[in-house]
C-alpha cells in the first residue's frame, strides 16, 4: 500500500496529538474503492443501520427529527450526488474486508505516535461522506479521535474548542453518553468562537474527541474519508460523563471530567460497575 502520511506529516501529527486541531497532507489519491460508483455499490451492500442520508440543504442547527429525507435510495443518492442535493455517510465501512485493510493500513502509519500519547489504539472505524454541492453537515460532536481526509471537491469544517461548555454544555455531553443524539443546539452567537478549516483534495484535518463542528460543502461534489479510533482516555472521559448524568439526576452538580492528560478513572469505573450490574 502507498504511504499515506509521509514522515514529516507523521512527526507533525505526533507533536499536535491528541488535543490540537491541525491539518495534514495525505497521498490518498485515485483509490478505486473510493470512487462514486464504488461507494454507491458499497452503500447498497452495507446494512441499513450503516447508512445515513438526507437532503443537504439544511441549517447548521437542526433537530435530528426534522432532518428531511431526500426520497431516494442510498445508491441513487450517491450516483446522482451532483444533482440530488443530498448528504450521505457510509458508516463502519471496515465491515467489508477490503475497506478494513485500507483503514488498518492507514492507521498503522500513525499507531506508534498515537499509542505513545493516549495508550492502546482501540475500535478503529472508517466513515465515508458523499455530499452534493453546498450541502451542510449540522453542528454536532463525535466520541472518537478523528482524521478527516478530503478526496474530492472542497469543504469548510468549522470547529469549536473541545470540552468548552459554551459550545456543548455538560448536560449535553452527559445525555449523549447515555444514548442521546450527536447533533447539538446551535445559536448564531456561538459563531465567533469557531475556527474555519478549508479542505481541498490532498488535505486532512485532525478533529479532537468531542470537538463540536459543522461542515459546509463547496460548489462541487465532495468525497471525504474519516478514519477514527478510541483510546482508554477517550473511553474514560465518556464513562465519567455518563456517571455524571446519574449524579445530576440525584440533584448534584458534578464537576466535568478533565481533558487529556487528566484521569477520570474513579467516575469511569463507577459507571462501568453500574452498567455491568444493570446488564446482569
Amino acid at each position: 500500500m502507498t504511504v499515506i502520511f509521509d514522515s514529516a506529516e507523521r512527526e507533525y501529527f505526533a507533536a499536535q496529538y491528541p488535543e490540537t486541531p491541525h491539518k495534514l497532507r495525505h497521498q490518498m489519491h485515485g483509490y478505486p474503492l473510493l470512487t462514486i460508483d464504488a461507494l454507491a455499490a458499497l452503500g447498497e451492500a452495507l446494512p441499513a443501520a450503516s447508512v445515513e442520508y438526507n437532503k443537504g440543504d439544511i441549517p447548521v442547527g437542526i433537530d435530528p427529527a426534522l432532518v428531511p429525507a431526500n426520497g431516494l435510495s442510498i445508491g441513487d443518492t450517491i450516483r446522482n450526488a451532483e444533482s440530488s442535493g443530498s448528504w450521505a455517510v457510509l458508516k463502519n465501512i471496515e465491515q467489508k474486508p477490503e475497506y478494513a485493510d485500507l483503514l488498518l493500513g492507514m492507521l498503522a502509519e500513525l499507531r506508534p505516535h498515537i499509542e505513545q500519547k493516549t495508550g492502546r489504539m482501540m475500535k478503529p472505524q472508517a466513515f465515508v461522506f458523499v455530499s452534493s454541492p453546498n450541502a451542510v453537515t449540522p453542528y454536532h460532536f463525535d466520541p472518537e479521535h478523528n482524521i478527516l481526509l478530503q478526496l474530492r471537491g472542497t469543504k469548510v469544517l468549522t470547529q469549536f474548542p473541545a470540552g468548552d461548555p459554551r459550545f456543548a454544555p455538560d448536560e449535553t455531553h452527559e445525555s449523549y453518553h447515555i444514548g442521546g443524539h450527536r447533533n447539538l443546539v446551535w445559536h448564531d452567537s456561538m459563531a465567533e468562537g469557531g475556527t474555519e478549516w478549508p479542505l481541498m483534495p490532498g488535505e486532512a484535518l485532525f478533529v479532537p474527541v468531542m470537538a463540536p463542528h459543522f461542515v459546509r460543502n463547496g460548489p462541487d461534489v465532495s468525497i471525504s474519508l474519516s478514519i477514527t479510533w478510541r483510546s482508554d482516555w477517550s473511553f474514560a472521559e465518556a464513562d465519567a460523563r455518563a456517571f455524571n448524568s446519574i449524579l445530576r439526576k440525584l440533584g448534584v452538580r458534578p464537576k466535568a471530567p478533565g481533558r487529556f492528560p487528566h484521569e477520570n478513572k474513579a467516575k469511569a469505573m463507577a459507571w462501568r460497575v453500574m452498567r455491568k450490574l444493570r446488564v446482569g
